[in-house]
């Protein structure tokens, strides 16, 4: 790994700069959960009930009224619908608990939301970006199957999220693994109830396919660019959602760090994970252009290589991490 250069020196000057500027975002994000879930709980958010958290809240009631009608049917509750309403609330407590799942939900929310933003300023559509259009006629037929079929699936994520909803289909493998423990443990292992709990896991893992979900089909669509794949890093070509996971691949953030990194607190980040991506001083002031037309971009990036950046970004990537 390079060693940072000396503290005498104007790299090392702005290396310290940058790692001030981190710092400060971490310290952001540290207070981004507590807060979160302090507010999810509340029955009156009161000033504090902005669009994304009540994106979130929407998204985590969507999820456990899911997997309470898969519980109601699979106990055979002759009214199901009046079953779910009752243990909704409580199951969506509990699921904000988790930690990945809460990121998960946090990063869509401000997915969502910037791309309405980008889509009033007349920037990009929501649904279908410059990039995915060229894909829909490359030569190659399964890519352009793979973007024909991502173009349905953006379709359909816009819809849901505006609805504040998420099928449990197009949650990543990992969490939806989680969702359906969390509902294992909330129903306990009283008599009976642990054998319908097990038959209402099987019957939601039975309609799960992790490969025609959003983001599988997103990495499906970036691994098909090949050495094109930078044109991916230019949010208005690529819109929001292909933008955030091209930004997680290239720079080693998850995609929900990638995704927060967009945010105004979390500039120096993104800065550090569009250098860590390769990209020049130009081409990221580009990107600031959009995402940050008011905003400065930070101090020192031509300073850095594409390989320190990317260490400077690992350095701080269990803060990242710590507040969910």
């Amino acid at each position: 790994m390079a060693q940072p250069a000396s503290t005498g020196s104007a790299s090392g000057a702005f290396e310290a700069v940058l790692r001030e500027d981190l710092a400060s975002a971490d310290r952001a994000l540290a207070n981004a959960a507590p807060i979160m879930r302090h507010l999810l709980r509340a029955e009156d958010g009161g000033i504090f009930n902005d669009q994304v958290l009540a994106r979130v809240r929407g998204l985590f009631a969507d999820l456990a009224g899911q997997l309470v009608i898969a519980l109601s049917e699979a106990a055979g509750h002759a009214d199901v619908q009046a079953w779910a309403q009752r243990a909704n609330t409580e199951l969506a407590d509990v699921l904000t608990d988790s930690a990945p799942l809460l990121s998960h939900f946090h990063a869509l929310a401000i997915e969502w939301q910037l791309a309405e933003r980008l889509h009033q300023r007349g920037i990009l559509d929501p649904v279908l970006s410059p990039l995915l259009s060229a894909r829909l006629g490359a030569a190659d037929p399964a890519q352009a199957a793979t973007a024909n079929a991502l173009l349905s699936a953006q379709a359909r994520f816009v819809q849901s999220v505006r609805r504040m909803q998420l099928p449990l289909s197009e949650l990543p493998g990992d969490l939806c693994h989680i969702a359906l423990m969390t509902m294992r443990a909330y129903v306990g292992d009283e008599a009976g109830a642990d054998g319908y709990a097990l038959i209402a896991e099987r019957t939601l893992r039975s309609r799960l396919d992790e490969r025609a979900g959003r983001l599988a089909l997103q990495a499906r669509l970036l691994d098909g660019l090949g050495g094109s794949v930078a044109t991916a890093l230019g949010i208005g070509d690529a819109g929001v959602g292909l933008f955030a996971t091209a930004l997680a691949r290239g720079s080693g953030l998850t995609r929900e760090a990638a995704t927060m990194a967009l945010t105004d607190a979390q500039r120096p980040r993104l800065g550090l994970a569009l250098r860590a991506c390769g990209l020049p001083p130009s081409a990221i002031a580009e990107q600031f252009a959009v995402l940050h037309p008011d905003g400065a971009l930070p101090a020192g990036l031509d300073e850095l290589s594409p390989a320190r950046a990317a260490a400077l970004l690992a350095a701080h990537a269990g803060t990242v991490a710590a507040p969910y």
